[in-house]
């Protein structure tokens, strides 16, 4: 298969920013998308060109590093995958694909590719957590939890933190992010000690960073990896209306 990988270049956070061109000639509809950046880069060192700046770790769809624009979609034209687990036989063979970084204020480009997404960490710090007692684990029958809300809490705890929705929102919100961290905690026994606060200051830290209002166009829940949907942002909103001021 042969393509032409439109690639954002941007040296720095200050540096002005600018689309290259490579050609990639022979490529096996069965590599993935990071394996072809993999390819070009070990291409650009045998040159002596500078490399493509990119995130990426497991590989396997988990840690949600792996976050690109890829012809204007978040982690590129599947569904419920992230950029790692995205093969070039999803691509018309002789096509042109631009690949961009996430483009979010709150997420400045570090390099190319590269943006620094701690934005994430400082709202989870800021009430993303429990203070339970972590100790040995207590009768599985002391705390009734029904099934029903014990796998919607889970649902919501698969997010990885990608910031696919905030790079889909035309606001730029982080709420499906934030929606899926206090949906997990609020239907549980364990996430109470911290309810009366967790909403309200996890929203406040998110305004403070820099991510827009959402307005429930739902675009983050189409471009979510994990299927999380607009429903926990509607759960969000019930906690950070009724907690305790």
């Amino acid at each position: 298969m042969f393509f032409v990988l439109k690639i954002w270049r941007q040296a720095g956070p200050g540096a002005r920013g600018y689309f290259q061109h490579f050609k990639m000639e022979g490529v096996p509809e069965d590599t993935s998308f990071l394996e072809l950046l993999d390819i070009l880069n070990n291409r650009l060192v045998s040159q002596g060109q500078e490399t493509i700046a990119f995130d990426h770790d497991c590989r396997e769809g988990i840690c949600g590093a792996c976050g690109l624009y890829i012809n204007g979609r978040p982690h590129g034209p599947d569904q419920e995958i992230t950029t790692c687990q995205l093969y070039m036989r999803r691509f018309r063979d002789g096509s042109t694909i631009t690949v961009e970084p996430w483009r979010c204020g709150a997420f400045p480009v570090i390099k190319d590719l590269m943006v620094d997404r701690r934005a994430f960490d400082k709202i989870l710090q800021a009430g993303g957590f429990i203070s339970a007692n972590t100790g040995s684990a207590p009768e599985a029958h002391n705390i009734l939890i029904t099934k029903e809300k014990a796998e919607e809490s889970m649902d919501a705890s698969a997010c990885i933190g990608c910031g696919a929705c905030v790079a889909t929102c035309k606001n730029r919100s982080a709420m499906l992010f934030v929606a899926s961290r206090v949906s997990a905690l609020s239907l549980l026994p364990q996430g109470k000690p911290e309810a009366s606060r967790r909403a309200r200051a996890m929203v406040a830290r998110m305004d403070e960073l820099g991510f827009g209002s959402c307005t429930n166009t739902g675009a983050c829940q189409m471009e979510c990896p994990k299927n999380i949907t607009i429903a926990h942002i509607a759960r969000l909103n019930r906690e950070f209306l009724y907690c305790k001021r």
